[in-house]
């Protein structure tokens, strides 16, 4: 079985690499994630009761790799900052970054309303709010009705912890990455004195990149955890109106990637088809626990060593994962509307663009597990009650689970696409190492870029043959 995630490579490392043969397909991580999954999907079809309990071991995978987000995210963030050793260049890639994400997201929002306008999945199901039972969505309902409360002061006052340790110990990853750069600023204020700082922050997060090469090692068993507790739980939920609402979710996350998504990869010179591939291990990660922060370090690790500098993978990647939820938004704004055809409701336009206005704000922040979409959606639904009834937000408690798969697929996917892009946007892309990259996926394998990394440090050369093409 595979390891994986070792700490990144130089962006400007040389781009030959040791002649060595194809590893075994049984030594990559996607192959045995897949069999997990695989076997996870044998069990919930074969034996339901079975593999409703089995949501356990998706649960462990998710809470061990959670253990070193908050000090991976802190580190990473603090050092890529500090790096620059400009506050405003800092502030300038900052400011680059929350513009594209909040770009993407409109443009997620607005792909969203279009095809559930046009597909309308929930004009079929002619429910009635007097006579609807909403019982199955009450913690969620309480849950937004406190979300929503807060409002605008609420999000911003969350901004910041009640102690410095608070955001960690309660895994607040918006706050963490508050905290980062309020303490990047202050070790970039120190010049030369906030070296020794650096490099110690630079030594956790190599130390956090090692504990995630050993949790990987319970990526497969996370994935047929949470892919069995998913069929054997929810698999009879997928038939008629809601099925063709999921299909329907699906089909947008997929336009998103292609019509959005693929020109933006496009106008940045690489292709978005090769860079899903660069990333398959962690899709499928992704796909079988329902989580994009299992993957975030991994993340971090595998596009440094693709050729984007370590002060914007630093900042950017760790910033989308609460800014940049192009999935969660793209639900959101089906979600809303398929409530309100399945009681009947017309919705006028303007009433939807201010829909899509408010939940561009309410996205914001959101948790990167994609779970927490659910929440989000009640929570902006509550707002517009008057024309939407938050209670129709148990009409898809039971498919959520599915649905949820495919939006942390897509904010994966945005998320480090838009890395790319800045990175290219700020002229901080190594294109000629992202290109070989592409071709050739191994140069980023764990093993590869380890024997790289040791062939360096010893100061002996690591052969002459270029990488043999994917």
């Amino acid at each position: 079985m595979p390891t994986d995630t070792t700490p990144p490579i130089a962006p400007d490392a040389t781009l030959r690499t040791p002649v060595r043969p194809r590893k075994p397909l049984w030594h990559h991580l996607y192959f045995w994630v897949l069999l997990g999954i695989a076997a996870g999907i044998v069990i919930g079809l074969a034996a339901p009761q079975v593999g409703a309990q089995m949501k356990w071991l998706a649960d462990l995978f998710i809470k061990l790799v959670k253990v070193v987000i908050a000090p991976t995210i802190f580190a990473t963030v603090a050092v890529g900052i500090a790096g620059l050793g400009n506050l405003a260049k800092a502030g300038g890639l900052a400011l680059k970054t929350v513009v594209y994400f909040n770009v993407t997201t409109v443009f997620a929002l607005g792909i969203g309303l279009v095809v559930v306008n046009l597909l309308g999945p929930g004009r079929n199901l002619g429910l009635d709010i007097e006579t609807f039972d909403a019982s199955a969505a009450q913690g969620t309902l309480a849950s937004a009705g406190a979300a929503a409360g807060d409002g605008i002061t609420g999000f911003l006052l969350h901004l910041v912890p009640s102690s410095f340790f608070a955001a960690f110990v309660e895994g607040q990853l918006i706050q963490v990455l508050v905290m980062a750069i309020l303490v990047a600023c202050a070790i970039t204020m120190l010049g030369e004195r906030g070296k020794p700082a650096v490099a110690a922050l630079d030594t956790i997060a190599q130390v956090m990149f090692g504990v995630i090469k050993i949790v990987m090692w319970f990526a497969p068993l996370g994935a047929m955890g949470g892919m069995a507790f998913t069929i054997g739980e929810y698999g009879g939920a997928i038939l008629g109106s809601l099925g063709y609402f999921m299909l329907s979710f699906w089909l947008t996350c997929l336009l998103f990637l292609l019509l959005v998504l693929g020109p933006i990869c496009w106008w940045s010179g690489f292709s978005v088809f090769k860079y899903i591939r660069m990333i398959r291990d962690e899709l499928l990660i992704v796909l079988g626990t329902s989580s994009s922060e299992t993957v975030l370090p991994r993340m971090l690790a595998k596009l440094e060593a693709a050729g984007v500098p370590k002060s914007v993978v630093g900042l950017t990647i760790p910033t989308g994962y609460s800014f940049n939820l192009d999935g969660t938004a793209i639900y959101m704004a089906m979600g809303a509307i398929f409530i309100a055809q399945a009681f009947g409701i017309e919705v006028p336009i303007g009433t939807q663009i201010a829909l899509l206005v408010f939940m561009l704000i309410s996205s914001n922040g959101a948790a990167g597990v994609s779970g927490a979409g659910l929440v989000t959606l009640a929570a902006s639904l509550a707002a517009f009650e008057s024309v939407i009834p938050l209670a129709g937000i148990a009409l898809i408690v039971g498919i959520d689970r599915f649905m949820s798969e495919g939006r942390a697929l897509t904010n994966l996917t945005g998320n480090g696409i838009g890395t790319l892009v800045i990175a290219r946007w700020t002229g901080q892309l190594d294109r000629e190492r992202l290109a070989t990259v592409l071709d050739n996926p191994q140069l980023v394998d764990p093993d590869r870029v380890l024997a790289e990394q040791a062939a360096r440090d010893a100061g002996r050369s690591v052969g002459t043959a270029p990488a043999r093409p994917a």
